[in-house]
């Protein structure tokens, strides 16, 4: 299973950029991708790319924002993040590794 990186800055936060009033946080299938994307992006220079695993679901859902966010797939970098894809959580959370499958 590949792993699913999202931005999160320094002091924990995540990027997320407002769409109609709902937050939504891209995610990508790379770190390179994620890189490119910052570049083009400058409201995420002070982010880095992260990988997510079971715990960033558990995190979202404990701060109760995650009904209040989206998610969006970035499969083209050099493209707006407004173009992407949104997906579900449930769909996310088939992506994201374990904490099982993380430790192999």
């Amino acid at each position: 299973m590949s792993n699913i990186y999202a931005m999160r800055r320094a002091n924990g936060d995540w990027f997320a950029f407002d769409v109609g009033g709902r937050l939504r946080v891209p995610v990508f299938n790379s770190p390179e991708d994620a890189r490119i994307s910052r570049v083009r992006n400058f409201g995420m220079l002070l982010f880095k790319a992260v990988a997510l695993d079971a715990n960033f679901l558990q995190e979202i859902s404990r701060v109760g924002v995650g009904e209040e966010m989206d998610f969006c797939i970035i499969k083209d970098p050099h493209a707006s993040l407004r173009r992407a894809k949104v997906i579900e959580h449930a769909q996310l959370a088939l992506q994201i590794p374990t904490a099982t499958e993380a430790r192999l």
